[in-house]
């Protein structure tokens, strides 16, 4: 653990650094939030937008009044780490599971640093662990106690239960970070639902194995999440060609979604330095002037 916190820390550094240099020292608002939260009432006076009439209040007969609002100076951030067993795909300490489990960690390090609320659920086809939204730097620990450590009980996926899940847990607007290489089925509706009411960041976490696949023969391979075996000839055109439209066109509909939907995506190699892109996206969202 003691190696997996130093080697946090020092790309968390890298983050701030980059961050600073572009964007003036404004890296303590990336987990601010940046919306209004209800303060008080006053009377209404000529001029007051009329949607913002507290009509509870006014109906006592005192007069009109407005609500007002103060601007939201905390933020939670929840992130959803998917568990299933085709993460364990990639070379030995490079699995789609250890980058999925750096990156979660190492946001929710740096959103506890800013203050923030932070919260985890980690899920396969069902509820692996959840941690309860919390502060400070025990509750930072914690988190990465939790994520490093965890052994999931099943290896199946269902994206759509994590999403419904998390929709009906999350009472107030959050930035929700999705880490998961999203190989799974009829999930859209479900992620939608999840875009509308919160900040969503999606992060696509693949392989190269997933598209680049060697030339072998007929060779078994086995379904991690399934346990079947199944063989292929992965000499055939038909094969390979099947492989890349597959996974090309996923990725592509995936991609075409978020922006639909006002979700920021990034795709992250597990064979690649993902700092870079974190950063790349922390820019990208303070330009557009979101938190997170």
């Amino acid at each position: 653990m003691k190696d997996i916190l130093k080697k946090l820390r020092k790309y968390e550094i890298r983050i701030r650094k980059a961050l600073n240099s572009h964007m003036q020292g404004d890296y303590h608002s990336i987990f601010k939030g940046s919306g209004l939260e209800y303060d008080d009432v006053r009377a209404y006076q000529y001029g007051d937008d009329v949607r913002t009439i507290d009509w509870n209040v006014s109906a006592k007969g005192h007069g009109t009044f407005v609500k007002t609002f103060r601007e939201e100076k905390e933020q939670n951030v929840f992130l959803i780490l998917d568990v299933s067993a085709s993460q364990e795909i990639g070379t030995k300490g490079r699995q789609k599971m250890d980058i999925s489990k750096e990156i979660s960690a190492l946001l929710a390090m740096s959103a506890i640093k800013e203050n923030s609320q932070v919260g985890l659920i980690c899920f396969s086809d069902q509820k692996e662990k959840y941690v309860k939204p919390g502060k400070g730097m025990k509750h930072s620990f914690s988190l990465v106690n939790e994520i490093f450590k965890l052994v999931p009980q099943s290896k199946k996926t269902a994206l759509s239960k994590a999403f419904r899940f998390t929709n009906q847990l999350l009472k107030k607007k959050s930035i929700v970070i999705l880490i998961s290489d999203f190989i799974d089925e009829d999930y859209q509706h479900d992620l939608k639902g999840l875009a509308h009411k919160h900040d969503l960041i999606a992060i696509h976490i693949s392989d190269i194995r997933e598209t680049r696949f060697p030339n072998l023969g007929i060779i078994p391979i086995e379904d991690k999440e399934s346990g079947r075996t199944l063989w292929r000839n992965t000499s055939s055109r038909e094969f390979r060609k099947i492989l890349d439209q597959t996974h090309g066109q996923k990725q592509a509909d995936l991609e075409q979604f978020c922006k639909r939907n006002q979700t920021d995506y990034i795709k992250i190699q597990t064979d690649e330095d993902y700092v870079p892109k974190l950063i790349k996206m922390f820019k990208v969202r303070n330009k557009a002037g979101k938190s997170g």
